[in-house]
């Protein structure tokens, strides 16, 4: 097994496994959008799991599979059922309406808003209510070698999790061992957290997942020092928004399944990365170009039963881009 050793392998098949199984030790009522490498500008997690109520998530598909960022739902949220001015129909954002017309434009290019020229102003109307469908937000950080010292170097990062309350949980998830969790690692770390065991010795499978410690709720309907109640329900929002359109398998989009030694394993219900060249998991980081294995496809692989667009690589790209929207829709249908 050589995926769950570095962090980034472990990183994927944990969201995998949280497709399969989130919540742990608990039944799924609700539908759930995972996604990686997420958060504000002061702060990313390493996943996010958005739980979210199925019928509303549904409704979602009618804006798109991409995400809508802070000034397109400023738009789509408020947009009104009959035709009226932009200007009369949103709340000002507090910033110059200029900036609010290019976001209508931008949101009647995707189809989100109808937009039509009325004389000299620009009217919008809404396509369907935006439905408020995200239930919860968690948060998830990764260490696969959780020792003491990786557990006072979180703890600072974890502290802030929990004093913002921007998720409504926060965990720690660490590799599997036989040894029980060491009481000095639970005194390392805000008590709110939760600390998950995985062991993906076997690949992934949704029983490899065991609760060591329950996380507290966090309440992240109150304001505080470093947020207002309302500015913390947009970057939710937000932060909800971007795991519904990116999901966890965009790993292709900073990687390069294009190289010739680039390959999909499977790991149980999971495929990951795989470099053949260097006959292990890789990291996203010596996935590039810059990378001395890296060799790109031949032309001539074009032409064996690949489309004519492109080679293995695209088949890859289309396949975990098929993957995501089948798992995003699975809960729904």
């Amino acid at each position: 097994m050589t995926y769950g050793d570095a962090e980034f392998g472990f990183e994927l098949l944990a969201c995998r496994w949280a497709e399969l199984a989130w919540p742990p030790e608990e039944r799924r009522d609700s539908a759930v959008v995972v996604s990686r490498q997420l958060g504000t500008q002061k702060r990313r997690w390493d996943t996010v799991v958005v739980e979210a109520d199925p019928e509303a998530l549904a409704a979602r598909r009618q804006f798109g599979t991409d995400a809508l960022d802070s000034d397109l739902l400023h738009v789509v949220r408020n947009a009104p059922t009959e035709w009226a001015w932009y200007r009369d129909a949103l709340p000002h954002p507090g910033y110059p309406w200029r900036y609010v017309l290019a976001a209508v434009h931008r949101a009647a290019a995707r189809g989100v808003v109808e937009k039509r020229k009325n004389g000299n102003k620009v009217e919008i109307r809404r396509v369907a209510p935006y439905p408020d469908w995200v239930e919860r937000i968690v948060a998830v950080e990764h260490k696969p070698d959780l020792d003491a010292s990786a557990a006072r170097a979180l703890s600072d990062q974890l502290a802030h999790d929990v004093e913002t309350a921007l998720a409504d949980e926060v965990w720690v998830a660490t590799t599997a061992t036989e040894d029980s969790v060491e009481p000095a690692l639970l005194e390392s770390m805000p008590v709110e957290v939760g600390i998950l065991t995985l062991d993906f010795a076997e690949g992934v499978h949704a029983d490899v997942g065991d609760v060591a410690w329950y996380p507290s709720s966090l309440d992240p309907t109150t304001g505080g020092e470093r947020f207002e109640a309302d500015e913390k329900a947009e970057k939710r929002l937000a932060i909800a928004e971007r795991a519904y359109g990116k999901g966890w398998r965009s790993f292709h989009d900073t990687m390069r399944p294009d190289c010739r030694h680039f390959e999909l394993r499977r790991e149980g219900h999971a495929l990951v990365p795989w470099c053949a060249a260097k006959e292990r998991g890789q990291t996203a980081a010596e996935c590039s170009g810059s990378c001395p294995e890296f060799s790109p496809e031949p032309p001539q692989w074009r032409t064996k039963g690949w489309p004519i667009e492109g080679g293995p690589g695209k088949g890859i790209k289309q396949l975990l881009e098929r993957r995501r929207k089948w798992v995003r829709e699975r809960d729904v249908e």
